[in-house]
């Protein structure tokens, strides 16, 4: 289908006292990454151009762009996925460059290349970079060759389960069997005994193959109750590389993240300046730039280990940007143009707390999809609360990508406000017409794990069995 390219009439941008990094960008990308970019945009003065799906027509990423292009029907393997289309659209409308959000193309290492090849600069690491950290095993090795912790397990891919039973061995279940080229819980299976194996090591080669197109696995050692901390990094293209703390990223089910805070309750200042010291060696082993997170898994004991790296901007970077107070996507556009960080490691302090709950179009008990058109829609304000949306009333969730409604930040100037603030928030949410996870999110606000901080990336499962027991306030 042929680029069907919409110009609308704007106001004359203002004059600033710095030049912009880029006179226009495209946004390859929708939902609410896309409009929080072209928010940042706007203030930096820089023209963008929305592309969009049919199914996208009346989004508000489309509305509040300079341009809008059309660039396919509603499946995104024809749509935000055709590179060709984005390509194209970036053309006719004169891009400088193109702004990649998460997911869709943001880790794909051939667009960035047909970027490079036209011309049009990436908003994002190159292509070899992403390419080493997207495959799990190389990148492993890149950090093994760092002297950055790492899981005890396989030095490699794993090629047959008689290769799988000796490494299992070796580590000691549990285990976990991973695909190399995965993300997001496909291609990952548990073993706890050298019974169970052979059947889910051949199951997680055969969905990881479907998944990604690549069967490899490799191998580690399977944490009980471990925490998930990830570390925000961002470096420039003169070598420097810097951190803006950690994110705790537990609250998750089938290692799909539901709620992210900064700082973590469970980092003493010596942990946190080690996991986030260890962070910054990490990207510099593979002299990274613009923004990226590197993942770490934490046990009981203090000890962390690399999980794997990010080479985008995360769905939860607001709550860094509120308790550091940096922009994060105008940072990766001056850091895009070639500028150099606009701060040093010491200008950047963790103040207060900052606590996201991701508002999901699902069945909050079953996690179950719930497109839909919203029929009333009211978003929480006042002191501390931040909304990133795209949604609006008569607003339609569709059934064709991931059912993000909002993402809902919480700022206090301790962990104490800023949960007393999320509560506000959620009770104050009005979201009718379809089913969000809200109710949820509330529950686990008043859970007594949760206000501790006593919890681990396993915690959901007991306290989804909590909520079966006890169906007072059940969120169905």
């Amino acid at each position: 289908m042929g680029a069907a390219i919409k110009r609308k009439s704007s106001p004359a941008v203002q004059a600033h006292a710095d030049e912009p990094p880029f006179k226009k960008i495209l946004i390859a990308n929708r939902g609410e990454i896309a409009l929080r970019v072209i928010l940042a945009c706007k203030e930096m003065g820089i023209q963008t151009v929305a592309v969009y799906s049919e199914a996208d027509r009346n989004a508000l990423h489309v509305r509040f762009a300079d341009e809008e292009v059309c660039i396919g029907p509603a499946a995104s393997s024809k749509s935000y996925l055709n590179i060709p289309q984005v390509i194209a659209a970036a053309e006719v409308t004169g891009a400088e460059a193109i702004h990649p959000g998460y997911g869709f193309l943001s880790e794909n290492p051939h667009f960035v290349e047909v970027c490079q090849a036209c011309g049009i600069t990436f908003i994002g690491p190159n292509a070899e970079i992403i390419r080493k950290m997207g495959n799990k095993a190389q990148a492993k090795a890149t950090m093994q060759e760092a002297g950055v912790p790492l899981m005890p397990g396989s030095e490699g891919i794993i090629e047959t389960v008689e290769e799988a039973l000796v490494v299992a061995e070796q580590i000691g279940y549990p285990v976990i069997v991973k695909a190399s080229a995965g993300g997001g819980g496909r291609g990952m299976r548990i073993v706890n005994n050298p019974e169970e194996l052979p059947d889910l090591y051949n199951t997680a080669r055969s969905e990881a193959k479907s998944a990604f197109g690549d069967d490899a696995v490799y191998m580690e050692k399977y944490l009980l109750e471990p925490r998930h901390i990830e570390v925000q990094i961002m470096g420039d293209l003169f070598g420097n590389v810097v951190h803006l703390g950690e994110r705790e990223c537990s609250i998750q089910r089938r290692h799909q993240k539901l709620i992210e805070e900064s700082p973590s309750a469970a980092l003493t200042p010596d942990l946190r300046k080690r996991i986030c010291d260890t962070a910054v060696k990490a990207a510099r082993a593979v002299g990274y730039y613009n923004a990226g997170t590197i993942e770490f898994l934490l046990d009981k004991r203090g000890d962390f280990f690399f999980m794997e790296m990010n080479t985008r901007v995360q769905v939860e970077h607001p709550v860094t940007e509120l308790v550091t107070g940096i922009d994060i996507v105008k940072e990766q556009l001056r850091i895009a143009a070639g500028q150099k960080l606009s701060f040093r490691q010491e200008e950047v302090v963790q103040k207060g707390h900052a606590i996201e709950c991701r508002i999901n179009a699902e069945d909050p008990f079953k996690f179950t999809p719930c497109p839909g058109r919203i029929t009333a829609l009211h978003f929480p304000g006042g002191p501390g609360i931040r909304v990133d949306t795209a949604m609006h009333q008569d607003a339609v969730i569709p059934p064709h990508y991931d059912s993000m409604v909002a993402k809902l930040i919480a700022y206090g100037a301790d962990r104490t406000e800023a949960i007393a603030r999320m509560r506000r928030a959620l009770d104050t949410l009005v979201i009718e017409g379809i089913k969000t996870t809200a109710p949820l999110h509330r529950r686990i606000m008043d859970h007594p794990d949760f206000i501790s901080g006593g919890f681990s990336t396993k915690w959901m499962e007991t306290f989804m069995e909590e909520l079966k027991r006890d169906p007072v306030g059940d969120p169905r």
